[in-house]
């Protein structure tokens, strides 16, 4: 049996607003769908309109269906919108030293990135990455990068979300560094490059397309 406390916040057709999925059997999972606690087997639906397709606990995930779409739920992974909705958008502004920096969430987990358009993919140090809980090593693919320091080890991975605002992109590509740099978060196009990016003197508008 697996526990979590996964949230997931849905816009579902002004019923639903949360789900937390709070355990994971064969066949069965309990979740809390705003605030009341459901027991579901495979193929049963709560009253809220949950349907539990099916669980995978080797694999840590669960398949749902809510508004008519499929939806997979994995353990220990922010997932934001179900149901239809608006496209996202954020508007961000300059710091003092010019750089754009946001509050946003990794694979669930709160981080602060820089908006870098001259990053080919999402970039960050190895401290960083675990304490993000990346397990680079293991599930990257190994290089090289070359830093102010010399050549360092690098991993190419893939993340499970990548949320800025109200947008989230799904397996984003990412490259881990070994060591304390960068210093910041590189917000690089493999991110970037699924929305539309606006400038208007200072201000910058990111939009889902």
């Amino acid at each position: 049996m697996i526990f979590t406390s996964l949230l997931l916040a849905a816009n579902a057709a002004g019923a639903v607003e949360n789900i937390s999925l709070h355990a994971l059997f064969k066949d069965k999972a309990i979740i809390v769908v705003d605030g009341a606690r459901r027991v579901l087997k495979s193929g049963e639906e709560s009253p809220e309109g949950v349907k539990l397709l099916a669980t995978d606990t080797q694999e840590e995930k669960a398949e749902i269906e809510i508004g008519g779409k499929r939806e997979t739920l994995r353990l220990g992974v922010v997932t934001a919108g179900f149901a239809s909705k608006g496209k996202g958008s954020v508007t961000l502004y300059p710091e003092t030293n010019g750089h754009y920096i946001v509050d946003g969430l990794i694979n669930g987990v709160s981080v602060r990135l820089m908006v870098d358009t001259g990053a080919t993919i999402i970039g960050m140090n190895s401290i960083v990455a675990n304490r993000i809980g990346i397990d680079y090593r293991k599930q990257g693919r190994a290089g090289f990068v070359n830093t102010a320091g010399g050549t360092v080890p690098s991993y190419y991975v893939k993340l499970n979300s990548v949320t800025v605002g109200d947008i989230t992109i799904y397996n984003v590509d990412a490259s881990i560094v070994e060591g304390s740099s960068p210093r910041e978060i590189l917000l690089g196009m493999s991110f970037l490059g699924h929305l539309n990016m606006k400038r208007d003197s200072e201000k910058m508008e990111l939009s889902e397309r």
